[in-house]
C-alpha cells in the first residue's frame, strides 16, 4: 500500500501523518497514550483496501511535535485539525484502545464532523474506565518471575521517570499478556514510547471520565464496538458505554486479544463495513 504524507501546523503544534486508499473517509487513531503509530500499520493497510484512510502520529513523538500541552482537550482538537487539513468535512473515526476512548470524546465534542465511530478494544468510558481491572489482568497474565519488575517499570513510566529504554523493557515484559494466548504471542514489534506524554495524559484522561460518561447518552452518530473475547481489557469497557449510547452495538471477536487484527485478520474491517452500512 502506497501512503502519501500530510501535515498541519495550523492552530497548533505540528501534526503529521499519512493517507492511502479510496472509499469512505476513515480517520484512524492509535492507542497509548504515548505509543508511536507504528504498531497499527497492518490495520491501516487492511482498512485502506476498502476506505480512504488517514492516520496521524499524536503529539509527543516525531514526525509530529514533541511538545505539549498533553491533554484530552488538546487531542480532541488535534483530531479536528487533521480533518481540516485533509479537507474532510465528515469522516468515520476508528480508534484502538486509548484511541477508541478518544474517538468517543471527539463524538461528544465534534459530532458535526463525524459519520460514525468504531472503538476497537477501547479503554472504558464509564466509572473508572475499567483501567484498574485492565492493569491487574495484564500483570496476572505476566509470568511471576518478572511480574514485580514489570510493576516497578510501569510505576516509573506512569510517574514520567522511565527513559525510553526502561519504558520499552516494561512493555517487553508484559507484551505477551495482551494476546489471547500469551504463550503464543508474536514477537513485540519495534515500538516508540513517549513516557513524558503518557505521564501527563493519564491524569487528564481520569479527570475527564465523569464528563465523558455523562455525555454518552447524547451521542447521535452511529457507534460500534469490536472487542476481543480474550482481551485483558474487560468486555465491560465496551458494553458499559454501548448500553448508554443510543443505537450502539458490540461485536465480540472469538479468539482475539487486545490487538484484534493481529490474531483475527479481517475482523476489524468487517466491523467497519457494518458501521459504514448502518
Amino acid at each position: 500500500m502506497e501512503w502519501t504524507e500530510f501535515a498541519t501546523h495550523d492552530d497548533g503544534p505540528l501534526i503529521a501523518g499519512r493517507r492511502a486508499g479510496s472509499g469512505p473517509p476513515v480517520l484512524l487513531l492509535h492507542g497509548g497514550p504515548g505509543l508511536g503509530f507504528d504498531y497499527l500499520r497492518d490495520l491501516a493497510d487492511e482498512l485502506a483496501e476498502e476506505n480512504d484512510v488517514a492516520w496521524y502520529q499524536q503529539r509527543g513523538q516525531e514526525p509530529s511535535a514533541a511538545e505539549g500541552p498533553h491533554s484530552v482537550a488538546a487531542d480532541v482538537d488535534d483530531a479536528r485539525r487533521v480533518l481540516d487539513a485533509l479537507g474532510w468535512q465528515k469522516a468515520y473515526v476508528v480508534g484502538h484502545s486509548w484511541g477508541g476512548h478518544l474517538a468517543l470524546h471527539v463524538a461528544e465534542a465534534r459530532p458535526e464532523r463525524l459519520l460514525g465511530v468504531l472503538a476497537v478494544d477501547p479503554l472504558g468510558s464509564v466509572g473508572d474506565g475499567r483501567w484498574p481491572e485492565f492493569d491487574e489482568e495484564i500483570f496476572r497474565r505476566t509470568p511471576e518471575a518478572v511480574r514485580a519488575q514489570a510493576r516497578e517499570l510501569d510505576e516509573l513510566a506512569m510517574a514520567g521517570e522511565a527513559d525510553h529504554e526502561l519504558a520499552l523493557e516494561g512493555m517487553r515484559l508484559v507484551w505477551p499478556a495482551y494476546f489471547a494466548d500469551p504463550e503464543r504471542a508474536p514477537p513485540m514489534p519495534e515500538l516508540r514510547i513517549a513516557g513524558a506524554r503518557s505521564a501527563e495524559m493519564v491524569p487528564s484522561i481520569l479527570a475527564e471520565l465523569p464528563a465523558l460518561e455523562a455525555g454518552l447518552p447524547q451521542i447521535r452518530v452511529p457507534v460500534g464496538f469490536v472487542h476481543g473475547s480474550r482481551s485483558p481489557m474487560p468486555l465491560a469497557a465496551s458494553t458499559d458505554a454501548a448500553e448508554r449510547i443510543p443505537g450502539a452495538w458490540v461485536e465480540v471477536v472469538e479468539g482475539a486479544g487486545h490487538f484484534i487484527w493481529v490474531e483475527v485478520p479481517g475482523a476489524v474491517r468487517s466491523a467497519l463495513r457494518r458501521l459504514t452500512r448502518d
